[in-house]
């Protein structure tokens, strides 16, 4: 596994902001497709948002769109997810995730498809 290092979770009230970051080593490739994932205690992995870096394609869970933003800088290898509007459905430990080749509208939230690096940085939304 490529090792990958999460960060910026916290706590918010609900309808406030965070922005997470995924560092991946600075000799590592450009994946075919990265993304965000998010668990719950006692549910499965469920995708929020997926970007493939050499397309620009980017595709949003439904209950996310219009509130995060994923983008990725190429320069630093780093992969991001601005989330604006917090509610506590949002709430869980969130994990960054790539995989070798592209995701398609269908596959991007196949977390068994995935490959994952890092511990998770927790978020937690209160109401």
């Amino acid at each position: 596994q490529v090792p990958l290092v999460e960060s910026g979770g916290g706590t918010v009230q609900a309808g406030g902001s965070l922005r997470l970051s995924c560092k991946a080593p600075g000799y590592w490739y450009t994946p075919r497709c990265m993304a965000w994932f998010r668990q719950v205690p006692g549910k499965e992995r469920e995708g929020v948002a997926a970007v493939v870096p050499v397309s620009g394609a980017i595709f949003y869970d439904d209950a996310v769109k219009g509130r995060f933003t994923i983008s990725q800088f190429k320069e630093t290898n780093t992969l991001y997810l601005q989330m604006n509007n917090l509610n506590s459905e949002d709430t869980g430990m969130y994990y960054c995730a790539t995989r070798s080749y592209y995701c398609d509208s269908v596959s991007w939230s196949n977390a068994k498809s995935f490959g994952f690096g890092g511990q998770g940085t927790q978020v937690t939304v209160s109401s």
